[in-house]
């Protein structure tokens, strides 16, 4: 469903991104972890054609983003790091029109619009205005604009940050099962738990690069010996070839 060859993203002469290769297959939940600043957002950016590349090149359901990015965006469902809503819409009027800009026929989006808010609580809020709503409502309303044109690929950048438990626990088993229904789901995270919890693939990227791919088994085999829990795996392989321990606050920030 995603495949990226040697993708590159320069910024002057500071390298964000230099030269990683991914390939996520259809039905995957996969789960893209680094430290901030490693490069997981402007990986995301280039996925979804918000930035260009400076080499390389990212393919979506056989599509080319950079050549065919109407195509490529249309079987995806995106909520960035800092997504917008049009806070003066009620959340249906905001749904429906994320369904206009997809083009979903009008009796279709009207059944799909139903149905999400329904699985996501909001159906009595959703001729409230947006402003009115929560932070939690609003991050479940996202949930609901990013699968109303019924995508084929999730793409989220940090999908608990706002959920209390119990938005948290549907939002996983969400993806649990649209994953079994064939949903690809692409999540850059800092909750190493969440990773842990629902991830059938991951890759970790450091400073720019990966430095980790594959099954939470084969990241146990390249962490060291005896080391168990994504977390411990996770510090100890972004400490490779570093000289300096981890500091104790981002041990912290990757608990939260």
């Amino acid at each position: 469903m995603i495949e990226i060859k040697n993708l590159s993203k320069n910024f002057g002469d500071f390298k964000a991104v230099n030269d990683i290769n991914l390939e996520v297959e259809a039905g995957t939940i996969f789960a893209f972890l680094g430290t901030n600043g490693a490069g997981k957002t402007t990986t995301i950016k280039m996925m979804t054609g918000v930035l260009k590349p400076t080499s390389g090149s990212v393919s979506i359901g056989g599509y080319d983003i950079s050549e065919n990015p109407i195509e490529a965006k249309f079987l995806m469902g995106v909520i960035p790091d800092r997504p917008y809503i049009y806070g003066k819409l009620t959340g249906y009027e905001f749904l429906k029109f994320m369904a206009d800009l997809y083009k979903v026929p009008h009796d279709t989006s009207e059944q799909r619009i139903s149905e999400l808010l329904e699985h996501y609580g909001l159906t009595s809020k959703q001729n409230d205005l947006v402003d009115g709503y929560s932070h939690g409502m609003k991050q479940r309303l996202l949930m609901c604009a990013s699968q109303v044109h019924d995508p084929k690929l999730l793409v989220v950048d940090e999908p608990m940050v706002g959920l209390d438990p119990k938005g948290a626990k549907l939002l996983k088993d969400t993806f649990r099962k649209r994953a079994s229904e064939g949903l690809t789901i692409f999540m850059s995270t800092h909750s190493l738990s969440v990773a842990e919890e629902v991830a059938d693939k991951l890759a970790i990227i450091k400073n720019g690069e990966i430095v980790a791919h594959g099954s939470l088994d084969d990241l146990y085999s390249q962490a060291q010996s005896g080391t168990s829990g994504l977390e411990n795996v996770f510090l100890d392989i972004i400490a490779e070839g570093d000289e300096e321990q981890i500091p104790e606050q981002l041990k912290v920030e990757l608990q939260e």
